[in-house]
């Protein structure tokens, strides 16, 4: 053991570099990584895919695999060296004093143990603690990490288990041992925002009362903001800035951490007179990184002769505590100068109605036991009474929880369900019964959809070209193979991808590639109304940026109705026209993007936005973190659906809310809410975003 005392790091790693072997070369996946944490600090680790985020925090618990190998530098816990320790004494620690939380809370889970079990085994094994404490400990955990009836949860298998609970429990036995230190990759990627919101509470509140340090692995840099003391930026397998939050966030000192900053939407931009910056050219793979400064070909400030001279080493920056570069210019660049002005664009002319609901229900009916098909049929409302228009050129936001009813609606609306009851007139043509294999061919290319996945879409043995032009020849574009060519290369034009890209496998190209492809193929039939269901959400921030700018470019130029269904909400804030809000089922709020985003809020809304997580120090937020998870819509509650989780309820006389579905009300200029508050109530409601007091 060596002398550890409580104001040394408990985590210290210095000049780090780790290699992967394959059969045809080493390929460097980190190089030269410094980061210290200390006792009770949280560090956000941040960057694109492929940076090495994940690589460092997988050495640090020394399980890079069998071709992982780190080739340099030290890894150092409480003084003692990680990466000289053997695996007896490795063991004892990963599960005594570091622990480590996945994204994929499933993969962390035995499916056939009960949560109980799978608690309690840790303690006992790691500490020999008595089966009856450890159980004890295991439902306080359960408790502490705000799971309503531990005692249920306990009992239960993962899969009867919400998402958003599965991370709850993932935490609660990462802290059973109460470890020293906490690594958390992406742990909230797969949650929504109001769950994320809760799991960020928690996690806080946790690390304070077990006096855990954090390392906390994210792309969202807002997130980091409201977990973390400190942040270290990664780019290519290098960190290029460290620093306190509030120094790296208002005084940045590297050219990628501010390009990164100007790809986010922040309030304040906008996508006509200030669009975000996408960050020019790709990430360099392991083995083709540039000379010198790895971020050179794609900075602004990139001086040749100079930049790309040699390696560039870490530089502190004067007047902050614990804040480097590693940039040889940051010292000379004027970081206060207004970025270089965006292509501005008009605002695209709202047209007439082309897609109209009215009264669009969508129920299934489920047997009481799908296995023997017995018992009483259950119904689950998936969408009720959806009514709103969208028009030519417009981007209507659909915003809501998972669960909500955003999925099934468009399911209902590209024809792969066809609906309970109501209207559907896209143009002049009610396709509400219609199913997509007996829609007409006009129908089918003019409404198209993006998916969330670009994975999932492509066929991975077919080219990029062949999957565009498959798509011309199903929607009768071109009279012969030169022509569908020809507009498959326009296709590739239209989406910004090199046209030798109509070569190459799926396999073979990014995922913001790939989204792109399945763009291409959307408006492969001219497209009137593209439905884009999350089609960033898989991105990286930088990629995001580019995606969403292309999407609003091809709608400028073809005059497309776009209807994006999405959880973030700061996207949604950047490019939509209006936002309908749903849960469980209906549309509690409507109206334009400013009216939706500024009081009066529908109770639900509010919640929302103020789950949004903003990488901006100088905006203060209210914090709302919603009870619960959202109601079965097997068993939905009476009265407003809204009413087992809202927080305004005790304002509404007579128990209403309990009792009766309040209706949609009109308030001024055409804003919607679905809510029994009064008009003074509503009037009352404070802003949930303001700027903060100097």
């Amino acid at each position: 053991m060596t002398d550890w005392t409580p104001d040394q790091p408990i985590l210290e790693i210095r000049n780090l570099s780790i290699s992967f072997f394959t059969r045809l070369r080493e390929i460097p996946a980190v190089m030269d990584f410094s980061c210290t944490v200390m006792p009770g600090e949280a560090m956000g680790l941040v960057g694109e895919s492929g940076c090495g985020k994940s690589t460092v925090a997988l050495a640090v618990m020394r399980d890079l695999g069998v071709n992982g190998r780190i080739v340099g530098g030290t890894i150092k816990f409480k003084g003692r060296d990680l990466t000289t320790m053997g695996q007896d004494e490795l063991r004892t620690l990963r599960g005594s004093e570091i622990a480590m939380i996945y994204q994929e809370p499933m993969a962390s889970l035995n499916p056939a143990m009960k949560i109980g079990k799978q608690l309690a085994e840790v303690p006992i094994i790691h500490q020999n603690m008595p089966k009856a404490e450890a159980w004890a400990l295991a439902r306080q955990l359960v408790a502490d990490v705000r799971l309503p009836d531990p005692d249920r949860i306990l009992n239960s298998y993962p899969h009867q288990l919400s998402g958003g609970q599965q991370q709850r429990i993932v935490i609660a036995m990462a802290l059973m041992s109460k470890p020293a230190l906490l690594i958390l990759d992406e742990p909230t990627t797969a949650l929504d925002v109001t769950v994320e919101a809760g799991i960020v509470d928690l996690v806080n509140d946790l690390a304070e009362k077990y006096g855990t340090s954090m390392l906390f692995i994210s792309h969202n840099l807002g997130l980091v903001m409201e977990v973390c003391d400190r942040i270290t930026v990664m780019y290519s397998g290098e960190a290029v800035e460290t620093g306190g939050i509030k120094d790296v966030f208002d005084k940045m000192r590297h050219p990628y951490t501010q390009a990164l900053f100007r790809s986010i939407p922040l309030p304040g931009a906008d996508k006509t007179t200030r669009p975000l910056r996408a960050i020019p050219g790709n990430f360099p793979l392991p083995h083709e990184r540039p000379n010198g400064c790895n971020f050179g070909p794609r900075c602004d400030y990139f001086q040749a002769g100079r930049c790309d001279a040699g390696d560039i080493a870490m530089t502190g920056v004067s007047g902050d505590t614990r804040h480097d570069s590693r940039c040889l210019r940051f010292a000379e660049i004027d970081w206060s100068a207004p970025p270089p002005a965006g292509t501005q664009h008009e605002s695209s002319d709202i047209g007439d109605v082309v897609l109209r609901m009215d009264d669009v229900r969508k129920y299934y009916e489920v047997a009481a036991s799908s296995l023997f098909r017995s018992g009483d049929t259950k119904v689950v409302k998936a969408n009720e009474t959806l009514t709103f228009d969208a028009r030519e050129g417009e981007t209507l936001a659909i915003v809501g929880e998972s669960g909500c009813g955003k999925s099934t609606f468009a399911k209902v609306l590209m024809g792969l369900e066809t609906a309970t009851d109501g209207q559907i007139m896209l143009f002049d043509e009610n396709v509400q019964s219609t199913p997509i294999e007996h829609r007409n061919t006009d129908t089918v290319s003019s409404l198209q959809m993006v998916f969330q996945n670009p994975f999932d879409t492509l066929n991975p043995s077919m080219t990029v070209g062949r999957q565009i032009v498959r798509a011309l020849e199903i929607f009768g574009i071109g009279t012969s193979d030169a022509e569908r060519q020809q507009r498959m290369l326009e296709l590739l034009d239209l989406v910004k991808l090199p046209r030798e890209f109509a070569t190459r496998m799926p396999r073979q190209l990014s995922g913001g590639q790939k989204q792109r492809v399945g763009i291409a193929r959307a408006f492969a039939g001219n497209a009137k109304v593209v439905i884009a269901d999350e089609p960033v959400s898989a991105l990286d921030v930088s990629v995001q940026a580019a995606v969403t700018d292309l999407l609003m470019e091809i709608q400028r130029e073809n005059k497309t109705t776009l209807l994006f269904i999405s959880h973030d909400l700061s996207i949604v804030r950047y490019l939509s026209d209006r936002v309908l809000v749903m849960y469980l089922g209906h549309v509690v709020e409507l109206g334009t993007t400013d009216q939706v985003f500024a009081p009066p809020y529908h109770p639900y809304t509010e919640a929302l936005l103020s789950a949004v997580p903003i990488a901006d120090t100088k905006i203060e937020k209210k914090r709302i973190v919603l009870e619960g998870d959202i109601p079965s819509a097997v068993n939905p509650p009476p009265g407003c659906p809204f009413q087992t989780r809202c927080r305004w309820k005790s304002e509404v006389p007579g128990g209403l809310c309990e009792s009766e579905l309040p209706p949609m009300r009109q308030l001024a200029g055409g804003h919607q809410i679905k809510c029994h508050l009064s008009d003074e109530i509503l009037a009352s409601m404070d802003p949930v975003f303001k700027l903060a007091a100097e």
